[in-house]
């Protein structure tokens, strides 16, 4: 493993010394690159850094030990010796972590498609509600959302929205949210108190650019068409809502929520290009299913990564068992203690496989 990260450092130190190259800062996507790798690499190597530090502390320490006749002075190192051990350890279970292979769709922004499943209305109801905990939480990180497509429901819930979420490191982070989402609460039309279960689905696809996915005009049918739904000033005045299928695959986005044709096409190709890059990625890894209905179920009440129980104020994801008793705070955007510890269980159990 040091070999490993020695290599490392010794190829970051070779990307810095390459960026101040006339040749190369006159090359803007080699040096963007360039730099993304540098950036990348940094975690990694801060703590090679730690690690060679606290590895000399450690032996001078013990020279002083074992070398000094100063009592003083050997207490002194004694007692710093204890704690830099304890440091060294925990380096050492951090940097193999470091070093297990990254997810190339990291730092890419994201479309994030919600559903409403088993459950009718109440369904659509929750759907709004996680829309709104992702956008709290995309402002939170400073990342920017623009909705896609959306068919809305009279009691203000929505059928299913797309969106996109542009940020570096959306993808890294919101890509635990795939699956189904299931709540359980008293819909506010229901006169005899009791509880119903309802079932939302989450997609998140990480956004494609233009140079990872071929799209030739000659395989696209376009449609445009009057907008349609609640609401809206320009709904039905113009045909601006733009269909485009994918004739090789069979794939079909639409967008109406501008009132731009030109805009709401420009969207829907990136979602385009998004769904066509995830069934790619899909087909060249063995661990993952055929088809996009893996990653978002059937919308089962059965099938689910997260439950919100309202009477209960809790929410549990059923992947790792955390519950926490924090509803309204996660549905207001606050999800970073259950991402941070899904993230920590991944890279768990990534570790336990490099290691059987």
């Amino acid at each position: 493993m040091l070999e490993r990260l020695l290599a490392i450092e010794d190829h970051y130190r070779e990307l810095e010394s390459m960026l101040g190259d006339p040749d190369i800062l006159a090359d803007v996507e080699r040096w963007q690159k360039m730099n993304r790798e540098l950036s990348q690499l940094s975690p990694i190597v801060e703590k090679v850094r730690d690690y060679r530090r606290v590895t000399k502390e450690i032996e001078d320490d013990e020279a002083v030990l074992a070398e000094s006749s100063d009592a003083e002075l050997k207490s002194l190192a004694a007692e710093e010796l204890s704690s830099l051990r304890e440091e060294k350890a925990a380096l050492e279970k951090e940097l193999p972590i470091l070093l297990l292979p990254r997810d190339p769709n990291d730092d890419k922004s994201v479309i994030v498609e919600i559903r409403g499943g088993v459950g009718g209305e109440e369904a659509a109801l929750f759907a709004g509600d996680l829309f709104r905990m992702y956008t709290r939480y995309a402002e939170r990180q400073g990342w920017r959302v623009s909705i896609i497509d959306s068919n809305p429901t009279e009691l203000g819930g929505f059928k299913e929205i797309s969106f996109s979420v542009d940020g570096a490191g959306a993808f890294s982070r919101l890509k635990y949210e795939r699956g189904t989402h299931r709540v359980q609460r008293v819909p506010a039309t229901e006169s005899q108190g009791r509880i119903h279960t309802s079932a939302v689905t989450v997609a998140v696809l990480p956004e494609a650019e233009e140079v990872e996915v071929d799209i030739k005009n000659e395989d696209l049918k376009i449609d445009t068409y009057r907008a349609g739904g609640a609401g809206g000033q320009y709904v039905n005045k113009t045909e601006s809502a733009i269909r485009i299928t994918h004739l090789p695959t069979g794939i079909v986005v639409q967008c109406q929520d501008e009132k731009s044709q030109l805009k709401n096409k420009e969207k829907a190709m990136r979602v385009l290009r998004a769904r066509i890059l995830e069934q790619a990625q899909e087909q060249q890894a063995a661990e993952a299913a055929a088809d996009r209905k893996s990653q978002i179920g059937s919308g089962d009440r059965s099938e689910r990564i997260r439950t919100y129980n309202f009477p209960q104020g809790r929410v549990t994801d059923h992947r790792i068992g955390l519950t926490l008793h924090k509803l309204e705070s996660v549905l207001g955007g606050g999800l970073d203690e259950l991402l941070d510890a899904l993230i920590m269980a991944d890279r768990a159990e990534k570790l336990k496989r490099t290691q059987e």
